[in-house]
C-alpha cells in the first residue's frame, strides 16, 4: 500500500567542528524548517537498553554510566583509537538513521516539502548520498579552534584531535552541494543560509 504522502527532500547540514552549524540550525528553524538533530537522536538511541547492551560487549561496561554512555570516556577513547570509532559507530548510525527516517516520515505526513537532517559526521558516513541537497557550515581553521575553545574549555590539541576525526574541510566543500562562509555575526550567518535556500529553491 502506497503512502499517501510523498516523502520530504532532504536537506543535509553539516560542518567541521566549530563551523557554527548548531546555530544555522536554530536559525532554519526561525524561518520555519523542520531540523532533525542527528545529536539529539544519538542520544536518544544511546538509552535503549540493547545499544547499552552491545557497547558493554564490544567496547567494555566502564563506558556506560547512568542509564547511558559516560560521554567523557567513550569521547577520549574514540578520538584515540579510529578502530573502537567504527565500532561505536557501526552501532549507533544504523539506529540513528532508522529513526532520522521516522522523524521524516512524520514531516512528510504534515505535508513538507523539505526536512532538514543536522549530521555532524555526514561525509564521514554515506547519509550524504541519500541527500537531495547538502548544505555545509564553514570557517576558517583557526576561528573554528578559537570558537570551540572558547564554548567548551578544550585545549587547542582536544580541538584539533577532534578536527582530525572528521573528513578534511576541502573534501567537504568539494562534495557539498552550497557553502555557507560562517565568518561573521548571526545577521550574516542569516543572509548567507537565506541565500543558500534561494539558490536551492527551497522557500520555509
Amino acid at each position: 500500500m502506497t503512502s499517501p504522502h510523498p516523502p520530504p527532500r532532504l536537506l543535509g547540514l553539516t560542518g567541521s567542528i566549530g563551523a557554527g552549524k548548531s546555530t544555522a540550525a536554530d536559525l532554519l528553524r526561525k524561518h520555519g524548517l523542520t531540523v532533525l538533530d542527528a545529536d539529539a537522536v544519538a542520544l536518544e538511541v544511546s538509552r535503549d537498553p540493547a545499544v547499552l547492551a552491545e557497547v558493554a560487549r564490544q567496547l567494555g561496561p566502564q563506558y556506560l554510566k547512568g542509564g547511558g554512555f559516560d560521554r567523557a570516556a567513550l569521547a577520549a577513547l574514540v578520538f584515540a583509537e579510529p578502530d573502537k570509532r567504527a565500532l561505536l559507530n557501526a552501532i549507533v548510525h544504523p539506529r540513528v538513521r532508522a529513526r532520522m527516517a521516522e522523524l521524516s516520515a512524520e514531516a512528510a505526513a504534515r505535508g513538507e516539502g523539505w526536512v532538514v537532517q543536522d549530521v555532524p559526521l555526514l561525509f564521514e558516513g554515506q547519509g550524504w548520498r541519500s541527500m537531495d541537497a547538502v548544505l555545509l557550515i564553514d570557517a576558517p581553521l583557526e576561528l573554528r579552534i578559537a570558537r570551540v575553545m572558547r564554548r567548551s574549555g578544550l585545549t587547542r590539541r582536544a580541538v584539533l584531535a577532534r578536527d582530525a576525526a572528521q573528513m578534511p574541510a576541502e573534501q567537504k566543500r568539494a562534495r557539498a552541494t552550497v557553502v555557507v562562509e560562517n565568518v561573521g555575526d548571526q545577521a550574516q550567518l542569516e543572509a548567507g543560509l537565506l541565500e543558500a535556500l534561494r539558490v536551492l529553491g527551497i522557500r520555509p
